[in-house]
């Protein structure tokens, strides 16, 4: 039954990702936010008069119980933001989905996770990077997401498929729907090799235009970098981009000739320090530290004795994992943000971890 509340909640006129967890955390579940007196909301902070009216006016449960059957049928799976099955890395944006709807068994907390964006209209030099990029990533076993969209989006879903790599396709509009339908064709290959289709969008959502920014941004909070193979000055793959770097994502760009419409975005992203040049699938296991997890002694480390139960936690968690981001280790510890990052400090001052770019850590 909270299901249905919290489907209704993201159907709210006005209550979109951040007003929606607001109320949630103050009301302390969705059902109880459709039971607040509107005194009481008007005392949460950010909610104001038009939001209260609107939550208080709110009577269209008969549209989320049809999406509650159309889950069902479909056997989509819904994952709440709280849930543990969401994705951590998603989960640590401030404009995170409340409710994301799943079709197939990909595994959003993958121990590696690529997004690959760029122009739908690619050149033969793109095209063929995205593919040699793809190949060389196979034996990381990586997850590689995109978005759907004719051109690099299609090519590296398809690459991923060829080289034996989950992928994950993240949709602008309702899973009753594939837009372009053409690309349909892949989508059962997608769910037999762990991969699917996301989105945050319930059924009967056309892919209408203001839909793909928020589509973006779910990709490149799902990552842990971003790719971005040719584009336009302007575009979706920019806006992507410029996500990935407010989320604080590698983000890595291909370069291309000077003049090149198609390669306009990609050149400034690295002129302006946003982006590191990408010329192999070496260059972004560098970014990501990936190489230096394979050349890890094979004889682990002792646990120090002289660890705090704290920094124990996260020691223990570093030497499993080999290299982990911080927003990995604030999910699976549980400590809180604030606590982990004080306690990485300190492990880090004692000479017991590394960091590493991207806001990873692995042991000395």
């Amino acid at each position: 039954m909270e299901l249905l509340y919290q489907i209704a909640l993201t159907q709210i006129n006005g209550v979109g990702a951040v007003l929606a967890k607001n109320l949630i955390s103050y009301c302390g579940s969705a059902s109880e936010v459709f039971k607040t007196k509107k005194s009481t909301l008007l005392k949460i902070p950010d909610i104001g008069l038009f939001t209260a009216n609107s939550v208080l006016a709110f009577n269209d449960f008969k549209r989320a119980e049809t999406e509650l059957s159309f889950i069902e049928k479909n056997k989509i799976k819904p994952l709440f933001y709280a849930d543990p099955n969401y994705s951590y890395r998603l989960r640590s944006t401030v404009d995170c989905p409340v409710l994301l709807y799943q079709l197939g068994a990909a595994n959003l907390n993958a121990d590696k996770i690529i997004g690959i964006v760029g122009t739908r209209t690619p050149t033969e030099y793109g095209k063929q990077f995205c593919d040699r990029l793809v190949e060389d990533l196979s034996h990381t076993g990586c997850m590689i997401i995109s978005g759907m969209a004719y051109g690099i989006d299609i090519c590296a879903h398809k690459a991923a498929l060829k080289f034996g790599l989950p992928t994950l396709g993240v949709m602008a509009h309702g899973l009753d729907k594939l837009y372009p339908s053409v690309h349909k064709k892949h989508v059962d290959s997608m769910i037999l090799n762990q991969g699917g289709l996301v989105t945050e969008f319930i059924s009967n959502t056309n892919a209408d235009r203001e839909n793909f920014p928020r589509r973006n941004r779910i990709v490149a909070g799902l990552c842990d970098a971003i790719i971005v193979i040719e584009t336009a000055r302007r575009g979706g793959s920019m806006i992507t981009a410029e996500l990935a770097w407010q989320y604080d994502r590698n983000l890595l760009a291909l370069p291309g000739r000077i003049g090149d419409e198609k390669s306009e975005g990609c050149n400034y992203l690295i002129k302006t320090n946003k982006a590191e040049m990408i010329e192999s699938a070496l260059d972004l296991e560098k970014s990501l530290g990936w190489d230096m997890a394979t050349k890890l002694p094979a004889a682990q480390r002792s646990l120090p004795i002289d660890l705090s139960q704290e920094e124990t936690i996260i020691w223990t968690l570093i030497k499993e994992k080999k290299i982990i981001g911080i927003d990995e280790i604030v999910s699976v510890s549980t400590l809180g943000n604030s606590r982990v990052a004080l306690t990485l400090l300190d492990l880090e001052f004692k000479g017991f971890i590394k960091s590493l770019p991207g806001k990873r850590f692995q042991l000395l």
